[in-house]
């Protein structure tokens, strides 16, 4: 069992950091492009959390839900992009590496399973930023070390205030499934949330109750039947925000595995 989970993860993590990129989204009102006092303070944050110097290229990309002619989604969606452009520029935070700001109109494709209108525009009124790193290959075994009986699932990323993967998470958590089923250990799945104090969870604004971290974890757990794992094997968890990671506030959105037994 050991030398699986040196195994999964050591796979796990050269999958992840072959193509390295740190993506943000930022979300905007109905009809405008400045940002509220909390996306700003987000942004704030998730700058000064990847301040290395080893940046390749910054891309950004402004979209609008679905109201509204082309012409009107496709200049609001550029103003949003060119404010978030101004942001990293007053920042100074590699200003240099911007190549690609880009206004795409109304977001036609849903990025969650979802049927609520107002939930999915709410979700599609936003910019997305790509920060692009070289391949990193240092070593993260040792790190698994520390607690063999648990495994971080690492850019597997969740939209603020929902239990909703990040677009580029879903591939990787279908990675992991594809592994899971290999096995035959059983786990619990744990979620967790940022920005709240201890044993006091976060709310779900999809159905605002008080119980995010618990719908994320479900979430995972769901998913993860849909693929094939075995429900007799799973269960699943909310943590809360009582073991942040510290650093970016981002990857307190979190889903962690916590193996049981073989």
């Amino acid at each position: 069992m050991k030398n699986f989970y040196i195994l999964f993860c050591f796979l796990f993590v050269c999958n992840l950091y072959s193509q390295f990129n740190v993506e943000h989204s930022v979300y905007f009102d109905t009809d405008v492009y400045n940002l509220t006092k909390t996306e700003t303070t987000r942004l704030q944050k998730f700058l000064s959390s990847n301040t290395k110097d080893d940046v390749l290229k910054i891309e950004i990309y402004g979209f609008c839900d679905d109201r509204g002619t082309n012409n009107y989604n496709l200049t609001l969606s550029q103003n949003r992009a060119d404010a978030i452009k101004s942001i990293f520029v007053e920042a100074n935070f590699f200003p240099e590496k911007i190549m690609t700001v880009d206004g795409k109109g109304e977001l036609l494709l849903n990025i969650v399973d979802e049927t609520n209108p107002s939930i999915i525009r709410a979700l599609n009124r936003r910019v997305d930023v790509v920060i692009s790193y070289p391949e990193k290959n240092e070593e993260i075994i040792k790190e698994v070390g520390k607690q063999e009986n648990k495994i971080l699932l690492d850019n597997v990323l969740f939209i603020t205030g929902y239990s909703y993967l990040t677009r580029s998470s879903k591939k990787i958590l279908d990675d992991v499934a594809e592994t899971l089923t290999k096995e035959k250990f059983s786990f619990i799945v744990q979620g967790h949330v940022c920005c709240t104090e201890g044993d006091l969870d976060a709310i779900d604004r999809k159905t605002n109750k008080r119980n995010l971290s618990v719908s994320r974890a479900k979430y995972v757990y769901d998913y993860l039947l849909k693929k094939g794992i075995k429900k007799s094997r799973m269960s699943y968890e909310g943590m809360a925000h009582k073991f942040p990671l510290g650093g970016s506030e981002d990857k307190d959105r979190r889903v962690e595995i916590l193996i049981l037994s073989d």
